[in-house]
């Protein structure tokens, strides 16, 4: 199964990219499935439904979101009609949504993609060793999913690395979201699961994680509240990682970090090019 994980979607440049790039990349890849963290799509904070659909009618099988899952209101509402939308498994029972999505494929094939939220330095939510053993065992890879993605939403590496080797074995790709700069630590682990600490971001890298500059910077030197942060205008860049499966066991065998239009040095995956 060819997959391609695509990181934190930033505001309009961020949208913008996707929408015009994705058609055209699941073309020339053929890929089987697309996921992609839409967090920040509206205004740097949060998803409209109405961006959720662009998301996915440029492409994209599953949209996960993070610890700006409810920045605008609308989605505790439209989460609960949106299948292929996710937000971390670990928030507290009772909270709308689902953290975890079993997807049929156009291929024929069934794709299980999970989303936990990190505790360290986030949001103190639910133990997300715990939800992902929960979603595991519910859905092993071989026997109830054909490929099985994991987004671990946290900032720090320490917990994204302790998580992805819990998973070995276990899923296809384990790979972080939230810091909006893409590592260069990807991997096939030890039991044949993709690893990448982080996947980067959709957006203009001409920036703060994304957002203009002035602000952040003015917020670093004054310490005082000012001005709401807004997103970058300038060229995004397409960021994730390029992952291709074996058909029987459902572990990675190949795998590429992605880059593509901006300020970044560029990257694709070579094993797709032909």
């Amino acid at each position: 199964m060819r997959l391609l994980f695509l990181g934190d979607i930033v505001g309009r440049t961020g949208r913008n990219a996707v929408i015009e790039r994705l058609p055209g990349l699941r073309e020339a890849w053929k890929l089987d499935a697309v996921i992609i963290n839409g967090e920040n799509a509206a205004g740097g904070f949060g998803l409209t439904e109405a961006i959720f659909d662009e998301v996915v009618a440029s492409g994209a099988d599953v949209v996960t979101l993070g610890n700006h899952s409810f920045d605008q209101r609308e989605a505790l509402v439209f989460i609960e009609r949106a299948p292929r939308l996710i937000r971390p498994a670990n928030y507290p029972k009772g909270t709308p949504g689902r953290g975890a999505t079993l997807v049929d494929l156009k291929n024929g094939m069934r794709l299980l993609v999970v989303q936990v939220m990190g505790r360290v330095y986030m949001d103190a939510l639910d133990d997300p060793f715990a939800a992902l053993e929960r979603e595991l065992a519910a859905c092993p890879l071989g026997l109830g999913a054909d490929a099985v993605v994991v987004d671990v939403h946290a900032e720090a590496t320490s917990e994204k690395q302790a998580l992805g080797h819990f998973a070995d074995g276990r899923a296809s790709l384990v790979i972080g979201t939230h810091t909006h700069v893409p590592t260069s630590d990807h991997q096939i682990l030890g039991h044949g699961t993709a690893y990448m600490s982080d996947a980067g971001m959709c957006g203009d890298y001409d920036s703060v994680l994304g957002m203009d500059k002035e602000e952040p910077i003015r917020r670093f030197i004054q310490k005082t509240p000012g001005l709401r942060f807004e997103p970058a205008t300038g060229e995004a860049t397409l960021s994730g990682l390029a992952v291709e499966t074996d058909d029987r066991t459902g572990l990675a065998v190949k795998i590429a970090p992605v880059r593509i239009g901006g300020k970044l040095s560029q990257a694709e995956p070579d094993f797709w090019l032909e």
